[in-house]
């Protein structure tokens, strides 16, 4: 568990995030983050939820036509 700092950031109130989640999460300073609510809080990413779901439908298409890929790939 990693405690996180609210400061104030002008007229706006900023998140601190220390280097270790940063490395985790392989972001680095300017870069977009997203906070996506789940039923049990928030979970802090640096994937896109939007384009996630693209890929699964994507990956979901190619396994419905597994086969006409391979044939196309010969």
């Amino acid at each position: 568990m990693l405690a996180l700092k609210l400061r104030k950031v002008g007229t706006s109130i900023g998140l601190v995030l220390p280097k270790e989640m940063l490395g985790h999460l392989h972001a680095k300073e300017g870069q977009e983050i997203y906070a996506v609510e789940t039923p049990t809080g928030y979970t802090i990413t640096t994937l896109d939820p939007r384009i996630q779901k693209q890929v699964e439908i994507g990956e979901a298409f190619m396994d419905r036509y597994r086969d006409v890929f391979a044939v196309l790939a010969k």
